[in-house]
């Protein structure tokens, strides 16, 4: 059965996408390790943590498009499961501080110490632990999701209704972790981080390792997204996002298709800011922001939404351009992502990717028609001749 559903998810682009991811994934951290820095194709340590990061973006780009793309649900709210996906990681980071904190304290973080608070918070108990934080990372942005889509899927709220929830969901979030008693850092959030199973997190080796952990699980996620799908379940949501009505006339359960599929992407989109903190060496929750989500918006529209290939290559160019003119032009980069944004929805409204398939489509289409053309004509040329 599992090989069967991996097997569906390989078509040609999705084997060229992971041989591309995981050839980065070995090609980067070489480049870093084994070429010398005055080398011409030396990757410096910094690059490869901005690549990751860049990594971390597209897994949270794919995980929207399963549910926008393909379900079309327009979540304004994904920022807030990368964060908390984040903060599981960040929660973990720092029990591994323990006595090296600037307080020594070995059990309480500094920010409790500075707090005054006596006893480490019950929902910190388990973070000592690799596996149970991973386990978090997977629950937590889970389980919300599946509280909030249980709700609000039943209820049948679609549209601009959902979205506009799914934002105040994120902005609300926000505000309860900027409040210090919440005990997750306040303004400050989950920062100064020494390591990550028993390595130093600002150490070469272990910052080329998790730009390969993040290529990786980029390309584990992009083969589920392509398994589902393709699958058959993947043709009903197909129906769910175009004529969900016609579909629930049917006889399916669109309220438990949607549920599945916001709890998947919401699952994957923690796995990218689990990645996304020992890369950037911080959490606040400043990534809980509406303005965070909506970029995650503008990434897929560029990229081609229902492509899944089309976000990871928009979220990536996206971020590139956003470390070029933050830097060169500081000043006027909302300027350019505003007028990116407004680009594409007049001049390439399906999206890079999703321009580039309709127009070889097309082609292949007047290709057909033309040899069925030729092939009459050829029937004709006996018939003339007689």
């Amino acid at each position: 059965m599992i090989t069967g559903f991996v097997l569906r998810a390989l078509d040609g682009k999705i084997v060229v996408a992971i041989g591309i991811l995981l050839a980065t994934a070995l090609l980067v951290p070489a480049l870093n390790l084994l070429v010398p820095p005055e080398g011409a194709f030396h990757v410096p340590t910094y690059a490869v943590s901005l690549f990751g990061k860049y990594l971390c973006y597209a897994l949270l780009a794919l995980a929207l498009d399963l549910v926008w793309g393909y379900c079309g649900i327009l979540s304004l709210g994904h920022g807030a499961f990368f964060a908390l996906g984040g903060y599981a990681m960040g929660m973990y980071l720092m029990r591994q501080i323990g006595s090296r904190g600037v307080y020594g304290n070995p059990v309480l973080p500094d920010f409790m110490v500075f707090l005054n608070l006596q006893e480490l918070p019950w929902f910190w108990y388990g973070f000592d632990m690799f596996p149970f934080a991973m386990l978090m990372v997977l629950v937590v942005p889970g389980l919300l999701a599946f509280l909030f889509g249980w709700f609000a899927f039943r209820s049948r709220v679609n549209g601009v209704y959902l979205s506009i929830i799914t934002q105040a969901m994120t902005y609300a979030l926000m505000l309860a972790f900027f409040r210090n008693d919440m005990g997750f850092g306040g303004n400050n959030g989950l920062t100064d981080y020494k390591e990550i199973l028993g390595f130093p997190v600002q150490a070469a080796g272990t910052r080329n390792v998790l730009f390969a952990m993040s290529a990786i699980m980029l390309a584990l996620c992009l083969l589920i997204a392509s398994a589902i799908v393709r699958s058959k379940f993947g043709k009903v949501l197909v129906g769910v996002r175009d004529a969900e009505s016609r579909v629930r006339f049917l006889g399916f359960r669109v309220e438990n298709i949607k549920l599945f599929t916001f709890v998947v992407s919401a699952m994957m989109a923690g796995i990218a800011g689990a990645l996304f903190v020992p890369q950037v060496g911080i959490i606040n929750p400043g990534e809980f922001a509406p303005a965070n989500s909506i970029e995650v918006v503008v990434w897929t529209a560029v990229g081609g939404r229902g492509t899944l290939i089309g976000p990871i290559i928009g979220a990536v160019l996206v971020n590139a351009g956003k470390s070029f003119f933050t830097g060169a032009f500081p000043e006027f980069w909302l300027y350019a992502l505003g007028g990116l944004f407004i680009a594409v929805t007049l001049f390439l409204p399906k999206g890079i990717v999703g321009t580039i398939q309709h127009g070889w489509n097309a082609r292949k289409q007047l290709r057909a028609a033309a040899e069925r053309e030729n092939g009459r004509d050829a029937d004709l040329l006996p018939q003339a001749a007689e």
